[in-house]
């Protein structure tokens, strides 16, 4: 039987499978895909149309057929055609470094999408559920906490299981009291009652087990400090670290560890904050004291701001904040060189107790001299965000607005005794406490405990850089989680 012919009249233009075609280069369809669909049509260009097959030859004696009729055009509808919301849904289910990053490179459209903090903030709330951030702020970066907030509810998922556990238990004799990581969570320090500063080396986890543990600072014969090492602190490569001794001593980790210098208090040295222009420090005699570590360190000055040891320590470029046994938190004005505030937390109030607590906005003027109900014992800043754990177990929110700080918010996170470190970013937060656990979170109003690890000792401070999270034990060991990247 006789095939008929192809387009043409051409026997040659129907597919032969004795010579097949060769295959087409993916990467130059997925390109030609993209320019299709994706890319917005241009003003004054008609659409590209493939030309019309030839219709076969005509047979002898056939009836004609008539011509068929020209209509418009019809588009076929592309990516960029679905509304917004759909544009979003769809991104949803995309890494939102991949929307952020990758996205804006293929059109102007989506580009524009992406660009719209709007269009984050929806995302993130979508994700949490719960109002976020704790403190409203004009600028907050959407884009950069939806980024952490779903890495880090990623790398928690399903109580944790995804995160690598490590218990390093053979550096120091007494109980760790310090942890400190550098470099982005290569390198730790820790700081023990056995006097000692040791140095980790993490990126042989699982890898050089005896290798992970570099050495203890220091040249003395016995110790890096004649007295417990209860506080570390850094900038960039340059570390310092305080003692019950009632000295500060700094290592610079780009020299090996080697150290550069000391100061010499008259108190035990319980918190340090150290910025590129000051090292401060709190003592044990009520006293916090400020100096500069490009000279010498020279003493800039010293100022007895409480009237019970300092506890608790940070600085930015404006402030000195502190917090006091005393039941104080007192907020010191770097550039006037007087006391801005002295803050405390007023008893829990609202229908759902500490969860909603906001403070009295009388009790937090300038001039108060009120006091805290607890006392803070540790605290982590992310401007505008002060978030702060008293000895009772409660987390306290404050917000710097306008140089004068508020307390905001107080919440019973489930700790059952002290909170001894906490670590507040973005996306993430972080508690240890004396009742044995560490607490994972989201930060959001109220925090969602999303894992909780139990230890067989206290925990006494915590630390998270990178895809590490370290915390200091009483049992003698740090506790190490490594996450996914």
């Amino acid at each position: 039987m006789e095939l008929p012919s192809g387009p043409g009249g051409d026997p040659r233009a129907w597919d032969d499978d004795s010579e097949p075609e060769p295959e087409p280069d993916p990467d130059a369809q997925a390109e030609a895909y993209v320019s299709r669909v994706l890319s917005p049509p241009k003003l004054g260009l008609a659409p590209l149309r493939a030309p019309p097959l030839s219709a076969p030859a005509a047979s002898p004696g056939a009836p004609q057929r008539r011509a068929a009729s020209k209509g418009p055009a019809v588009e076929v509808p592309g990516l960029l055609s679905l509304p917004p919301e759909l544009l979003l849904e769809i991104c949803a289910y995309l890494d939102a470094r991949l929307v952020l990053h990758v996205l804006p490179r293929v059109c102007h459209a989506l580009r524009d999408l992406v660009r719209d903090h709007v269009t984050w903030r929806l995302r993130a709330q979508r994700r949490v559920r719960a109002p976020y951030p704790v403190v409203e702020e004009e600028d907050f970066d959407w884009p950069a906490a939806c980024i952490e907030l779903e890495q880090h509810l990623s790398r928690w998922a399903e109580d944790g299981r995804w995160a690598e556990y490590f218990c390093l238990a053979d550096g120091h004799f007494a109980s760790i009291d310090s942890v400190l990581l550098l470099q982005g969570g290569t390198l730790c320090l820790s700081g023990s009652r056995d006097r000692n500063v040791n140095l980790w080396d993490l990126r042989q986890l699982g890898v050089e087990p005896s290798r992970v543990l570099v050495k203890a600072l220091g040249t003395q014969k016995n110790s890096t400090h004649k007295g417990w090492v209860w506080s570390l602190a850094a900038l960039d490569h340059r570390v310092c670290s305080g003692s019950w001794d009632s000295t500060v001593k700094l290592w610079d980790m780009a020299a090996d560890g080697q150290q550069f210098g000391e100061i010499k208090g008259k108190a035990a040295v319980l918190c340090l904050s150290y910025r590129p222009d000051i090292l401060v420090t709190g003592t044990y005699d009520k006293k916090v004291t400020v100096y500069d570590p490009r000279v010498g360190p020279a003493l800039l000055k010293s100022r007895r701001l409480h009237s019970s040891a300092v506890l608790a320590l940070l600085a930015d470029d404006r402030h000195i904040i502190s917090g006091s046994e005393d039941h104080t938190l007192v907020v010191f004005d770097r550039r006037a060189n007087s006391v801005l505030q002295r803050l405390q937390v007023g008893p829990p109030q609202g229908p759902e107790g500490l969860g909603l607590h906001t403070a009295q906005p009388e009790l937090l003027c300038p001039s108060s001299l009120s006091q805290l109900d607890s006392y803070l014992l540790c605290m982590s800043y992310q401007e505008p965000q002060l978030w702060a754990g008293d000895n009772q177990g409660l987390l306290h929110v404050f917000a710097n607005r306008e140089g004068c700080f508020q307390l905001v918010r107080t919440f019973d996170v489930g700790h059952r005794s002290q909170i001894t470190g906490i670590k507040h970013s973005l996306g993430a937060l972080y508690t240890t406490s004396t009742d044995k656990t560490i607490r994972v979170y989201v930060p959001t109003d109220p925090p969602r405990t999303i894992c909780t690890r139990s230890h067989h000792n206290v925990l006494n401070g915590i630390c998270a850089e990178g895809n590490l999270v370290v915390a200091a034990s009483g049992g003698l060991s740090l506790e190490v989680w490594r996450l996914q990247t």
